[in-house]
């Protein structure tokens, strides 16, 4: 009997403007008032439920942007409490790392009224001792880790991520010693797409013919051994900001890495924003409901799968 195929749709809901390359208030107001709405526009089309990933900022920003995801039955998760470098979780110490949880668990369950057990590390980036600090406060999945990706200079932290390469592929219970392994935490570690490129938003518009090759080769994996296609778009994915004056923040630490992650990355990640951004999501999401993937969140996908 063929395993039964599960399509976890995630999103991670942020102030990052990537027209402009950094972090703004505007964009976060166009992200609650346009990106928002065409994206769950498009799951009540197709019935899906899926789980959203918040940064505490974004979340005290606009608390609306929160509550808007919750008639229809979608999961609230936390994505840490900003996208600033300074909020890397590879950098922090463990007791920083359990302050961020704890606080934006909280602005996040003081307007659900929910209990928050879903993280995501901002910009995927955690350390080791992430599954630890992730105990700590009481959240109980994970879905940080990329396994078998390679970003290198491309993304924030690139180096530290050399350790997805070796991570399991199917979920897993993570080790207490690191959330890269396994082992017998309380943490379940659900690892998003990968074919050694990214299976995620920023691709799917950068490289559709790649992504359309990618989606091939995940669902035939998916049919043969189970694996979850855990797919993350962010909603600033469909909004446009190019009619107004690109003014680019440098945000990587040294020249070398500005290069590839300021300007490179930037310019290559403009491709197909707004409504032309949706367009390509929807070709993706069509094709899975045509293969009969369940759409799920990670919650709920965790607890069926019961490990």
């Amino acid at each position: 009997m063929s395993p039964k195929k599960f399509c976890l749709l995630t999103n991670d809901v942020e102030t990052t403007s990537i027209w402009h390359n950094s972090l703004r208030d505007e964009t976060g107001i166009k992200v609650y008032k346009e990106g928002m709405p065409k994206l769950l526009d498009l799951y009540e089309k197709y019935n899906i439920k899926s789980t959203f990933f918040f940064t505490g900022y974004i979340a005290k920003l606009i608390p609306e942007v929160v509550k808007m995801v919750i008639p229809n039955g979608h999961e609230v998760g936390s994505h840490g409490m900003s996208h600033e470098r300074i909020d890397g979780f590879d950098l922090m110490t463990i007791d920083n790392q359990i302050l961020n949880l704890k606080t934006s668990k909280k602005i996040l369950e003081d307007i659900t009224g929910n209990e928050v057990v879903s993280f995501r590390a901002p910009a995927l980036r955690v350390s080791k001792n992430t599954v630890i600090a992730l105990e700590e406060s009481e959240y109980l999945i994970d879905s940080s880790i990329a396994s078998q990706r390679f970003d290198m200079f491309m993304s924030f932290g690139g180096l530290k991520k050399l350790n997805w390469l070796f991570a399991p592929r199917l979920p897993y219970r993570a080790s207490k010693k690191s959330i890269f392994k396994k082992g017998y935490s309380n943490i379940v570690e659900v690892p998003l797409s990968a074919s050694f490129i990214p299976y995620v938003g920023t691709t799917l518009r950068i490289f559709p013919w790649i992504s359309k090759y990618q989606r091939k080769m995940l669902s035939l994996e998916s049919s043969l051994i189970g694996k979850p296609i855990v797919f993350d778009v962010h909603p600033n994915e469909f909004i446009d900001e190019s009619m107004e004056k690109r003014e680019k923040k440098k945000r990587a630490s040294n020249l070398f890495l500005s290069f590839f992650q300021d300007y490179l990355r930037s310019k290559l990640k403009a491709k197909n924003l707004g409504d032309s951004g949706i367009k390509l999501y929807e070709r993706e999401i069509n094709s899975f409901q045509k293969q009969n993937f369940k759409f799920t969140t990670i919650k709920n996908y965790v607890n069926k799968i019961n490990l």
